[in-house]
């Protein structure tokens, strides 16, 4: 049974989400604010959080950034669920560090179905697994990335596009496989989202950079 925080100020949708979910067979704990929240999450850690972005005391995106700085809250996953919808709202979401991103209204079904598989990759992930590949080294522990022994900073998204392309290296990788593996959800704009993180990953990486390498009509492969 999995243990699953719901964030959500409108008492309506977090009772349904509750009852979806528990009837589901998860263990649920929800919060209307940020505030209740946090004293839970010093107890214990769930599984996973739903996490509203409008909440009355603090915004989801800036309580999305903590838990991805914290070293013990950085690998929960989190699916935003907000009323926001334009493309600019996800990929910002998705780049601070949400796995997933449902738009209200949504389904039930939708709702359970998601939670599943979010939690089904956590379980399969390597995310213990460090990583090295010529000059770059992921040091999934502190969830750290280095070139030539210096670190660099990334984003929460950057890296773990980093460490799909580590993880398979030397392999061409379609970009729908990519995308499902880094976001696990498909969104409008989807091509230019890789596109743009590869871009700044490569300027982040300095010369190692060019070890990222696009396969026309198929993706990308990272290689010494």
């Amino acid at each position: 049974m999995s243990l699953i925080y719901i964030v959500e100020d409108d008492e309506n949708i977090r009772e349904i989400e509750s009852i979806a979910l528990n009837n589901s067979g998860h263990d649920v704990c929800s919060f209307g604010c940020g505030k209740d929240f946090k004293k839970e999450l010093a107890k214990r850690r769930p599984d996973l959080i739903l996490l509203d972005i409008m909440l009355p005391d603090e915004d989801g995106m800036e309580i999305l950034k903590k838990l991805r700085a914290s070293a013990d809250t950085r690998r929960i996953p989190v699916i935003l669920v907000t009323a926001k919808s334009t493309e600019l709202d996800k990929v910002k979401g998705l780049d601070i560090g949400a796995d997933d991103y449902i738009t209200k209204p949504f389904g039930v079904m939708e709702l359970i179905s998601r939670v599943r598989a979010l939690i089904r990759r956590s379980m399969d992930s390597g995310a213990s697994k460090s990583l090295r590949v010529g000059s770059i080294f992921l040091d999934s522990d502190r969830h750290m990335v280095y070139v030539d022994d210096e670190p660099k900073e990334l984003t929460f998204k950057e890296y773990e596009l980093l460490r799909c392309l580590m993880s398979n290296s030397g392999v061409a990788m379609h970009r729908d496989r990519i995308m499902e593996l880094v976001w696990g959800t498909d969104f409008e704009g989807e091509s230019r989202t890789l596109d743009m993180h590869i871009k700044t990953l490569r300027q982040k990486l300095g010369t190692a950079g060019s070890m990222i390498k696009t396969v026309r009509n198929v993706g990308y492969v990272l290689e010494e």
